[in-house]
């Protein structure tokens, strides 16, 4: 009675090998790749400052927008006309003192 060992076949060991391989590899893919969860991360935060400066630019262009109109020939705001024409020319009234 002489007890032989049995090895483990050779073509077992390579295809669970390269299913192992392949396995890490698909997971580094999806963690670190051009669509993975990283990037994604990534995408989200540029996406919410985005958004932030586009709220933010929509909120001056109203601005700009009611300022135009108050100095529209339909609506004409003399103070805001007042104060426009004060700042570009430089001048001030009698009664104002500068302090500079």
């Amino acid at each position: 009675m002489t007890s032989q060992k049995t090895r483990p076949a050779l073509g077992a060991l390579l295809f669970f090998g390269v299913c192992f391989a392949l396995g890490i590899i698909f997971t580094f893919a999806a963690v670190q790749g051009d669509y993975g969860v990283f990037r994604r991360v990534e995408i989200d935060a540029d996406r919410a400052a985005l958004s932030a400066e586009l709220a933010q630019l929509q909120s001056e262009v109203a601005r700009m927008e009611n300022l135009t109109q108050r100095l529209s020939d339909d609506y004409l705001d003399l103070d805001l006309l007042d104060q426009q024409a004060r700042d570009v020319l430089g001048m001030i009234r009698a009664d104002e003192i500068v302090i500079r």
